[in-house]
């Protein structure tokens, strides 16, 4: 029996669980602290405090001949542009980058710093004594002479006529049309008023040898292209397409005070495109050759047409629209007969993305044709017999070439870039040769990790640049012949970069939706991160079918693209946030099957995959915490993707923010829509669309739109701020004036942008209230 103290002391025990139990829930919070005016502060210079504390990282080199190349480094405060030569211990300065500076400076009307110049890379005049560099949108040329001197440039003579994506010329701008000489350097092939004509340089005379020209069947003057031996050329004639033009106000111009329109030559899914036929005409008669279409009848494109190099025959790649069908065309130069070579075909599409659509001739007739083929369910390296047409396949196996580094006759090799090869992440790119005859495959990047390589221009040696998330650059240059590793040239040093706070994200796999293939991402945690708490989740998305998009190498510095690398990242988690990315299905290098599902189906973007990865880290991480929603944000395809999370999976996704989203494609741009949903234009279309699937929404949706978007329409947002009124959706809507498609990743004004993001996560994700930001002077 207890006594009565005894009772007392029991019962002011249970008192004192109830009381505790009963306590406000801050009292057992695990969530992050709420982040103050300096937090916020602290995420948006974050780059800036980072970007300059490694030395050593070294980009990709560019060969000047065949013993120098050069490169850029990071240095302390900055960068370095150096040239090295075959054999050198030391690099050299490229050039003097104070006096560089000190020429920029009023030209571009602000104080330019020489460790930090406003470019990554350049191009030299052939004589070396000046530099050409992309400034603020323009070309800038600086002579490098006892004075150095800058000035705004262009190229020298006409620009080629503009084409909107590629398939339509726009015809309101005059085209180059500057006589094509013969290689010989005899005659002269051009085109006036509609008939095409030939003049003999000796005597300034000229002969029409074809006057049927017309505003809507004309030839291309900039299309000349002359036999080698100079005994014929041939000529586009071309039907063109639909001019539609997408009409912008610019609101708000520095330059003035009323608004200005701007239009913009933009073919849409579905318009029609510019077909081009070849056309071939003999100097010595005057004959004009056609050339039957039957075997290229409805083009989304046909590449340049080329001479082979005995002058017999001409080749070109035939894109039909709709992409499901692609041939390599052979023309006999003298009966204009056209045969197909090879053909690839698929119910859902052929890969025309990047440089799979490369082919390579070896010997003057296309004797033999490197190709590049899906067929046997991954992207894989072929040679084509040009006479019979049958294919030797050279690479086989589980993993994905990426393109054709250089395909050497002499030697008979091919060099390229491939992935998943190697165990691992599957994604890492490296570097193969391989024998024309598919023998002797050799690994030449052997580095774990993501590699770049940069061949000399007489194939004896290369730069290996590589890395990965938590292993900073090394350069190394190699023998060619072997892979010999000859010397290191840089290893980077990132250590007062971890010694700031940086960590190396985490990568991740698990399965996804079929319950058995691997899904890749990567995870970026709160530099004060603490396993004790619980994170919300958010998710930086790009699900655009043309790439894969997480991130490999170790720079974390990459401009603020459409997926915001890694710096982006981590200035958003450390407000309290895991942020995350992931490649779902639909994306590329991978398989076919993996590439497929995006087919008609960009509203999928992969996210059975992703939800299934979130799930299987927040099942291994107690501070992974999904279980308020996950936030996600991107731009571009990214944008469109993060609309599509709220209304196709609101049961998951609950807040997100969208740049300039391609949010319905058929409002979007022909080539890159028509590619992954086909031609024509049908209900697959609509599925997709985040305007027809407005009324899904569910959660909290900032939309964000630079109001001179030249890459996707900018009515593509206001349709769907549109839709949302019309279905009492309640959203945010961000206008930018006077910015385009990079508004606040690489355009002005980013920290603002930025922090309106970093304020919508706070308030709807991780449920805390931000400063008043209009408190303040």
């Amino acid at each position: 029996m207890l006594r009565s103290g005894t009772i007392h002391r029991h019962l002011c025990g249970w008192l004192l669980v109830l009381a505790c139990a009963s306590l406000p829930a801050f009292a057992q919070d695990t969530a992050p602290p709420t982040p103050d005016e300096a937090a916020f502060a602290r995420s948006l210079q974050l780059r800036e405090q980072w970007m300059y504390l490694t030395t050593g990282l070294a980009g990709p080199a560019t060969w000047i001949d065949g013993e120098r190349y050069r490169y850029r480094r990071t240095a302390p405060g900055g960068f370095e542009f150096v040239v090295r030569r075959v054999g050198q211990a030391q690099a050299e300065a490229a050039f003097d980058q104070v006096r560089l500076a000190t020429a920029l400076s009023p030209l571009l009307g602000r104080g330019v710093d020489g460790r930090r110049l406003p470019f990554a890379d350049y191009e030299m005049d052939k004589d070396g004594k000046a530099l050409r560099a992309w400034v603020d949108n323009a070309w800038v040329r600086c002579e490098l002479g006892a004075e150095y001197r800058c000035a705004r440039w262009s190229e020298p003579g006409p620009s080629p006529r503009p084409r909107g994506w590629g398939v339509v010329r726009d015809l309101s701008v005059a085209a180059d049309a500057t006589p094509q000489r013969s290689p010989d350097g005899r005659m002269e092939a051009f085109v006036r008023d509609g008939s095409v004509l030939l003049r003999t340089l000796a005597d300034g005379s000229s002969r029409v040898l074809a006057r049927d020209g017309a505003d809507n069947d004309f030839y291309d003057p900039e299309s000349i292209v002359w036999s080698p031996d100079s005994s014929r050329f041939l000529v586009l004639r071309v039907k063109p397409g639909d001019a539609r033009r997408v009409t912008r106000v610019e609101t708000s111009p520095r330059d003035q005070v009323q608004p200005r329109v701007r239009t913009q030559l933009y073919p849409k899914p579905g318009d029609a495109v510019d077909i081009d036929r070849p056309v071939i005409f003999e100097v010595a008669s005057g004959r004009r050759v056609e050339v039957p279409t039957a075997l290229f009848p409805n083009p989304y494109e046909i590449s340049a047409p080329q001479f082979r190099a005995d002058g017999r025959t001409l080749a070109f790649r035939y894109t039909e629209r709709g992409f499901q069908r692609v041939r390599l065309i052979e023309v006999d130069a003298h009966t204009g007969a056209a045969r197909s070579v090879v053909e690839e075909r698929s119910d859902t599409f052929v890969n025309s993305w990047w440089q799979r659509a490369d082919f390579h001739d070896v010997g003057r007739r296309g004797e033999r044709i490197v190709w590049m083929s899906e067929r046997d369910g991954w992207n894989h390296l072929y040679v084509v017999d040009g006479r019979s047409g049958r294919l030797r396949q050279l690479t086989r196996g589980p993993w994905a070439v990426r393109q054709i580094v250089k395909v050497d006759e002499q030697r008979g090799q091919i060099w390229f870039a491939a992935n998943g090869r190697e165990p691992g992440d599957p994604y890492l790119q490296h570097f193969y040769r391989i024998d024309l005859d598919g023998r002797n495959l050799v690994h030449m990047t052997p580095g774990e990790g993501w590699h770049e390589l940069s061949l000399s221009p007489d194939m004896a040696h290369y730069v290996d640049t590589w890395s990965r998330l938590d292993q900073p650059n090394v350069t190394e240059l190699r023998d060619a012949r072997d892979g010999r590793l000859l010397a290191t040239l840089e290893r980077g040093d990132a250590s007062a970069l971890f010694a700031a706070g940086y960590r190396a994200p985490e990568t991740f796999s698990a399965r996804g939706r079929d319950g058995k293939t691997p899904i890749w991402g990567l995870v970026v945690r709160p530099t004060h991160y603490d396993p004790s708490r619980r994170y919300p989740v958010i998710e930086s998305i790009y699900a655009g079918p043309h790439d894969s998009h997480v991130q490999k190498k170790f720079w974390p510095f990459d401009n603020q693209s459409s997926n915001e690398r890694l710096i982006g990242a981590q200035a958003l988690a450390d407000l309290g946030f895991i942020v995350v990315q992931i490649d779902g299905m639909g994306t590329m290098n991978r398989s076919k099957a993996f590439h497929d599902v995006a087919w008609k189906n960009l509203g999928d973007a992969g996210f059975p995959d992703r939800i299934a990865w979130h799930k299987a880290m927040a099942a291994r991480d107690p501070s992974y915490d999904i279980s308020g929603g996950v936030g996600v944000y991107g731009a571009s395809a990214g944008g469109q993707n993060a609309l599509n999370a709220l209304e196709f999976h609101p049961e998951f996704y609950t807040v997100a923010v969208a740049y300039n989203g391609c949010y319905d494609n058929r409002m979007d741009k022909l080539s890159w829509n028509e590619q992954w949903m086909g031609w024509p234009v049908d209900e697959s279309y609509a599925r997709a669309s985040g305007v027809d699937n407005a009324h899904r929404l569910r959660g909290q949706l900032l939309l964000i739109v630079g109001e001179q978007d030249e890459n996707v329409d900018p009515a593509s947002t206001y349709q769907v701020a549109d839709a949302l009124i019309r279905a009492g959706k309640d959203f945010d809507l961000l206008t930018v004036p006077g910015t385009g498609h990079g508004v606040g990743r690489s355009q002005e004004p980013i920290d603002y942008i930025q922090r309106r993001k970093f304020d919508f996560f706070v308030r709807h994700l991780l449920k805390r209230p931000t400063p008043e930001w209009n408190a303040r002077d």
